[in-house]
Protein backbone atom coordinates (compact mmCIF):
# COMPACT_ATOMS: atom_id res chain seq x y z
CA UNK A 1 0.00 0.00 0.00
CA UNK A 2 1.73 3.17 -1.22
CA UNK A 3 1.79 6.52 0.52
CA UNK A 4 0.65 8.18 -2.71
CA UNK A 5 -2.50 6.00 -2.74
CA UNK A 6 -3.37 6.98 0.81
CA UNK A 7 -2.81 10.67 0.07
CA UNK A 8 -5.04 10.41 -3.00
CA UNK A 9 -7.85 8.81 -0.97
CA UNK A 10 -7.65 11.60 1.62
CA UNK A 11 -7.76 14.24 -1.10
CA UNK A 12 -10.81 12.61 -2.76
CA UNK A 13 -12.58 12.22 0.59
CA UNK A 14 -11.97 15.86 1.53
CA UNK A 15 -13.04 17.30 -1.83
CA UNK A 16 -15.86 14.83 -2.53
CA UNK A 17 -15.05 14.57 -6.23
CA UNK A 18 -12.89 12.36 -8.44
CA UNK A 19 -13.07 14.98 -11.20
CA UNK A 20 -11.80 17.83 -8.99
CA UNK A 21 -8.84 15.76 -7.79
CA UNK A 22 -8.12 14.59 -11.34
CA UNK A 23 -8.03 18.19 -12.60
CA UNK A 24 -5.52 19.11 -9.89
CA UNK A 25 -3.21 16.24 -10.85
CA UNK A 26 -3.77 16.51 -14.60
CA UNK A 27 -5.10 12.96 -15.02
CA UNK A 28 -8.35 11.32 -16.06
CA UNK A 29 -11.04 10.91 -13.33
CA UNK A 30 -11.24 7.19 -14.09
CA UNK A 31 -7.61 6.75 -13.04
CA UNK A 32 -8.31 8.41 -9.67
CA UNK A 33 -11.38 6.21 -9.20
CA UNK A 34 -9.31 3.14 -10.07
CA UNK A 35 -6.67 3.95 -7.42
CA UNK A 36 -9.35 4.32 -4.75
CA UNK A 37 -10.96 1.09 -5.93
CA UNK A 38 -7.67 -0.76 -5.55
CA UNK A 39 -7.33 0.61 -2.01
CA UNK A 40 -10.83 -0.67 -1.20
CA UNK A 41 -9.88 -4.09 -2.59
CA UNK A 42 -6.73 -4.19 -0.48
CA UNK A 43 -8.63 -3.27 2.68
CA UNK A 44 -11.65 -5.42 1.89
CA UNK A 45 -14.15 -2.64 2.66
CA UNK A 46 -16.05 -0.02 0.67
CA UNK A 47 -14.80 3.45 1.51
CA UNK A 48 -17.00 5.53 -0.82
CA UNK A 49 -20.59 5.21 -1.98
CA UNK A 50 -20.81 6.42 -5.58
CA UNK A 51 -23.79 7.50 -7.65
CA UNK A 52 -24.22 9.52 -10.83
CA UNK A 53 -24.91 12.66 -8.79
CA UNK A 54 -22.81 12.44 -5.67
CA UNK A 55 -20.22 10.58 -3.69
CA UNK A 56 -20.23 10.09 0.09
CA UNK A 57 -17.98 8.36 2.57
CA UNK A 58 -19.13 5.11 4.12
CA UNK A 59 -18.77 4.60 7.86
CA UNK A 60 -15.50 2.78 7.21
CA UNK A 61 -14.36 5.62 4.94
CA UNK A 62 -15.13 8.25 7.55
CA UNK A 63 -13.22 6.27 10.19
CA UNK A 64 -10.21 5.83 7.91
CA UNK A 65 -10.19 9.52 6.95
CA UNK A 66 -10.37 10.66 10.59
CA UNK A 67 -7.43 8.47 11.61
CA UNK A 68 -5.34 8.69 8.46
CA UNK A 69 -5.48 12.38 7.51
CA UNK A 70 -3.71 13.77 10.61
CA UNK A 71 -0.95 11.14 10.29
CA UNK A 72 -0.35 11.94 6.62
CA UNK A 73 -0.35 15.69 7.28
CA UNK A 74 2.18 15.27 10.06
CA UNK A 75 4.37 12.89 8.08
CA UNK A 76 4.22 15.09 4.99
CA UNK A 77 5.12 18.13 7.05
CA UNK A 78 8.16 16.41 8.59
CA UNK A 79 9.45 15.09 5.26
CA UNK A 80 8.74 18.34 3.49
CA UNK A 81 10.43 20.44 6.16
CA UNK A 82 13.54 18.27 5.98
CA UNK A 83 13.70 18.48 2.19
CA UNK A 84 12.76 22.13 1.77
CA UNK A 85 15.03 23.70 4.35
CA UNK A 86 18.05 22.79 2.25
CA UNK A 87 16.47 24.00 -1.00
CA UNK A 88 16.61 27.51 -2.44
CA UNK A 89 13.03 28.87 -2.76
CA UNK A 90 12.18 29.22 -6.44
CA UNK A 91 9.35 28.98 -8.93
CA UNK A 92 6.14 30.99 -9.30
CA UNK A 93 4.11 31.71 -6.17
CA UNK A 94 0.42 32.44 -6.76
CA UNK A 95 -0.97 34.53 -3.89
CA UNK A 96 -4.49 35.88 -3.52
CA UNK A 97 -6.11 38.33 -1.11
CA UNK A 98 -8.69 41.12 -1.21
CA UNK A 99 -8.07 44.18 -3.36
CA UNK A 100 -7.70 46.63 -0.47
CA UNK A 101 -5.57 44.38 1.77
CA UNK A 102 -3.43 43.45 -1.22
CA UNK A 103 -2.80 47.03 -2.32
CA UNK A 104 -2.23 48.52 1.13
CA UNK A 105 -0.62 45.72 3.15
CA UNK A 106 0.91 43.14 0.80
CA UNK A 107 2.12 45.20 -2.15
CA UNK A 108 4.42 47.50 -0.07
CA UNK A 109 6.21 44.39 1.26
CA UNK A 110 7.00 42.85 -2.11
CA UNK A 111 10.30 44.71 -2.74
CA UNK A 112 11.73 43.32 0.49
CA UNK A 113 10.46 39.82 -0.28
CA UNK A 114 11.96 39.97 -3.78
CA UNK A 115 15.29 41.11 -2.34
CA UNK A 116 15.34 38.17 0.05
CA UNK A 117 14.12 35.57 -2.45
CA UNK A 118 15.06 36.68 -5.98
CA UNK A 119 14.36 33.24 -7.46
CA UNK A 120 10.66 33.36 -6.52
CA UNK A 121 8.35 34.81 -9.15
CA UNK A 122 5.14 36.38 -7.84
CA UNK A 123 1.68 36.08 -9.37
CA UNK A 124 -0.66 38.13 -7.15
CA UNK A 125 -4.41 37.91 -7.64
CA UNK A 126 -5.96 40.82 -5.74
CA UNK A 127 -9.69 40.14 -5.87
CA UNK A 128 -12.69 40.53 -3.60
CA UNK A 129 -14.01 37.27 -5.03
CA UNK A 130 -13.20 34.25 -2.85
CA UNK A 131 -11.23 32.20 -5.37
CA UNK A 132 -11.02 28.42 -5.06
CA UNK A 133 -7.39 27.65 -4.32
CA UNK A 134 -7.25 24.32 -6.11
CA UNK A 135 -9.27 25.31 -9.17
CA UNK A 136 -7.12 28.44 -9.68
CA UNK A 137 -3.81 26.73 -8.75
CA UNK A 138 -3.29 29.20 -5.89
CA UNK A 139 -0.50 28.47 -3.43
CA UNK A 140 -1.49 30.82 -0.62
CA UNK A 141 -4.42 33.07 0.29
CA UNK A 142 -4.92 35.75 2.92
CA UNK A 143 -8.60 35.82 3.87
CA UNK A 144 -10.25 38.53 5.96
CA UNK A 145 -13.18 36.37 7.05
CA UNK A 146 -13.40 32.98 8.79
CA UNK A 147 -12.69 30.07 6.46
CA UNK A 148 -14.52 26.75 6.66
CA UNK A 149 -13.35 24.47 3.88
CA UNK A 150 -12.42 20.78 4.24
CA UNK A 151 -8.93 19.97 3.12
CA UNK A 152 -7.50 23.47 3.55
CA UNK A 153 -4.99 24.52 6.20
CA UNK A 154 -6.15 27.68 7.99
CA UNK A 155 -3.91 29.65 10.35
CA UNK A 156 -4.44 33.07 11.92
CA UNK A 157 -2.12 35.78 10.60
CA UNK A 158 -3.23 38.88 12.54
CA UNK A 159 -6.12 39.96 14.72
CA UNK A 160 -8.25 42.72 13.24
CA UNK A 161 -9.70 45.55 15.35
CA UNK A 162 -12.19 48.07 14.02
CA UNK A 163 -12.39 51.80 14.64
CA UNK A 164 -15.07 54.41 14.08
CA UNK A 165 -13.36 57.24 12.22
CA UNK A 166 -14.27 60.63 10.77
CA UNK A 167 -12.35 63.64 9.51
CA UNK A 168 -11.70 66.57 11.88
CA UNK A 169 -13.49 68.90 9.45
CA UNK A 170 -16.60 66.70 9.49
CA UNK A 171 -16.61 66.52 13.30
CA UNK A 172 -16.27 70.31 13.65
CA UNK A 173 -19.42 71.04 11.65
CA UNK A 174 -21.76 68.26 12.84
CA UNK A 175 -23.38 67.26 16.15
CA UNK A 176 -20.77 65.86 18.54
CA UNK A 177 -19.98 62.17 18.81
CA UNK A 178 -19.59 61.82 22.58
CA UNK A 179 -21.31 58.45 23.17
CA UNK A 180 -21.80 55.46 20.85
CA UNK A 181 -25.55 56.17 20.67
CA UNK A 182 -24.75 59.51 18.97
CA UNK A 183 -23.71 57.59 15.85
CA UNK A 184 -27.39 56.91 15.11
CA UNK A 185 -27.92 60.64 14.46
CA UNK A 186 -25.27 60.79 11.70
CA UNK A 187 -25.26 59.81 8.04
CA UNK A 188 -22.62 57.11 8.15
CA UNK A 189 -20.60 55.74 5.26
CA UNK A 190 -21.72 52.14 4.81
CA UNK A 191 -20.83 48.93 3.01
CA UNK A 192 -23.49 46.72 1.35
CA UNK A 193 -23.39 43.97 3.97
CA UNK A 194 -26.30 43.20 6.26
CA UNK A 195 -24.62 43.83 9.62
CA UNK A 196 -22.39 46.66 8.46
CA UNK A 197 -25.24 48.78 7.11
CA UNK A 198 -27.78 48.12 9.88
CA UNK A 199 -25.98 48.33 13.23
CA UNK A 200 -22.57 48.51 14.86
CA UNK A 201 -21.58 46.88 18.15
CA UNK A 202 -19.65 48.78 20.83
CA UNK A 203 -17.95 47.22 23.87
CA UNK A 204 -16.55 49.29 26.72
CA UNK A 205 -13.57 48.52 28.97
CA UNK A 206 -15.84 46.67 31.41
CA UNK A 207 -17.10 44.36 28.66
CA UNK A 208 -20.56 45.91 28.40
CA UNK A 209 -21.89 45.72 24.85
CA UNK A 210 -24.21 48.15 23.11
CA UNK A 211 -25.82 47.78 19.70
CA UNK A 212 -26.26 51.06 17.84
CA UNK A 213 -28.41 51.32 14.70
CA UNK A 214 -26.70 53.09 11.83
CA UNK A 215 -28.01 54.79 8.72
CA UNK A 216 -26.55 56.63 5.79
CA UNK A 217 -27.16 57.68 2.23
CA UNK A 218 -23.74 56.69 0.83
CA UNK A 219 -22.90 53.00 0.40
CA UNK A 220 -19.51 51.99 -0.99
CA UNK A 221 -18.35 48.56 -2.07
CA UNK A 222 -14.73 48.52 -0.82
CA UNK A 223 -13.04 49.41 2.48
CA UNK A 224 -10.55 51.68 0.71
CA UNK A 225 -13.44 53.67 -0.80
CA UNK A 226 -14.88 54.08 2.72
CA UNK A 227 -11.58 55.44 3.99
CA UNK A 228 -11.23 57.83 1.07
CA UNK A 229 -14.82 59.04 1.49
CA UNK A 230 -14.18 59.70 5.19
CA UNK A 231 -11.09 61.69 4.21
CA UNK A 232 -13.37 63.75 1.94
CA UNK A 233 -15.40 64.74 5.04
CA UNK A 234 -18.48 62.75 3.93
CA UNK A 235 -19.22 61.15 7.29
CA UNK A 236 -18.11 58.66 9.93
CA UNK A 237 -17.39 55.06 9.00
CA UNK A 238 -16.07 51.81 10.41
CA UNK A 239 -12.57 50.74 9.32
CA UNK A 240 -10.16 47.96 10.18
CA UNK A 241 -7.14 49.16 12.13
CA UNK A 242 -4.71 48.15 9.36
CA UNK A 243 -6.62 50.45 7.00
CA UNK A 244 -7.19 53.38 9.38
CA UNK A 245 -3.85 53.54 11.16
CA UNK A 246 -1.91 55.80 8.80
CA UNK A 247 -4.68 58.40 8.62
CA UNK A 248 -5.14 58.32 12.41
CA UNK A 249 -1.42 58.79 12.90
CA UNK A 250 -1.39 61.74 10.50
CA UNK A 251 -4.47 63.29 12.09
CA UNK A 252 -6.47 63.28 8.85
CA UNK A 253 -8.95 60.95 10.55
CA UNK A 254 -9.98 60.90 14.21
CA UNK A 255 -11.43 58.14 16.39
CA UNK A 256 -14.22 59.67 18.53
CA UNK A 257 -14.47 56.51 20.68
CA UNK A 258 -10.91 55.51 21.65
CA UNK A 259 -12.10 53.67 24.77
CA UNK A 260 -14.44 51.29 22.92
CA UNK A 261 -13.96 48.18 20.85
CA UNK A 262 -16.22 48.33 17.81
CA UNK A 263 -17.33 45.84 15.16
CA UNK A 264 -20.10 45.20 12.68
CA UNK A 265 -20.32 41.48 13.42
CA UNK A 266 -17.63 39.89 15.63
CA UNK A 267 -15.02 41.19 18.06
CA UNK A 268 -12.82 38.23 17.08
CA UNK A 269 -12.13 39.34 13.50
CA UNK A 270 -8.81 38.36 11.96
CA UNK A 271 -6.84 37.87 8.78
CA UNK A 272 -6.14 34.22 7.99
CA UNK A 273 -3.50 32.38 6.00
CA UNK A 274 -5.04 29.61 3.88
CA UNK A 275 -3.21 27.02 1.78
CA UNK A 276 -4.08 23.61 0.35
CA UNK A 277 -2.02 21.27 2.53
CA UNK A 278 0.86 20.97 4.95
CA UNK A 279 2.10 17.98 2.97
CA UNK A 280 4.87 18.76 0.49
CA UNK A 281 4.63 22.48 1.16
CA UNK A 282 6.97 24.11 -1.39
CA UNK A 283 9.81 26.24 -0.09
CA UNK A 284 8.40 29.27 -1.93
CA UNK A 285 5.16 29.00 0.07
CA UNK A 286 6.88 28.34 3.37
CA UNK A 287 9.11 31.40 3.09
CA UNK A 288 6.16 33.62 2.12
CA UNK A 289 4.19 32.39 5.14
CA UNK A 290 7.14 33.08 7.43
CA UNK A 291 7.69 36.48 5.79
CA UNK A 292 4.05 37.60 6.19
CA UNK A 293 4.04 36.47 9.81
CA UNK A 294 7.24 38.42 10.46
CA UNK A 295 6.13 41.62 8.72
CA UNK A 296 2.39 41.64 9.47
CA UNK A 297 2.08 39.46 12.55
CA UNK A 298 3.22 42.15 14.98
CA UNK A 299 0.92 45.09 15.86
CA UNK A 300 1.44 48.14 13.62
CA UNK A 301 4.32 50.07 15.08
CA UNK A 302 3.59 53.73 14.81
CA UNK A 303 -0.01 54.65 14.14
CA UNK A 304 -2.40 52.66 16.27
CA UNK A 305 -0.03 52.47 19.20
CA UNK A 306 -0.29 56.24 19.63
CA UNK A 307 -2.92 57.87 21.86
CA UNK A 308 -6.08 58.51 19.89
CA UNK A 309 -7.10 62.14 19.93
CA UNK A 310 -10.53 63.52 20.66
CA UNK A 311 -11.72 66.80 19.24
CA UNK A 312 -12.83 69.44 21.66
CA UNK A 313 -16.59 69.92 21.37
Amino acid sequence: MELQTLNLFVEVARRGSFAAVARTHGVDPSSVSRVVGLLEAQLGVRLLQRSTRRMVLTEAGERLLAQLAPLLDELGGVLNDTAQRSAEPSGTLRLTTSITFGHLRVLPLLPEFRQRYPQVKLDCLFSDEVLDLLDHHIDLAVRLAPVESPGLVVSKLIDTHYRVVASPDYLRRTPPLRQPADVAQHNCLLMPYRNFKSHWLFRDAQGQQQEVPVQGDITLSTPQALRDAALLHLGPTLLADWLACDALHQGTLVDPFPDYAVTASSFDAAAWLVYPSRSYLPAKVRVMIDFLRERLGAPPTPPCALPRRRLAS
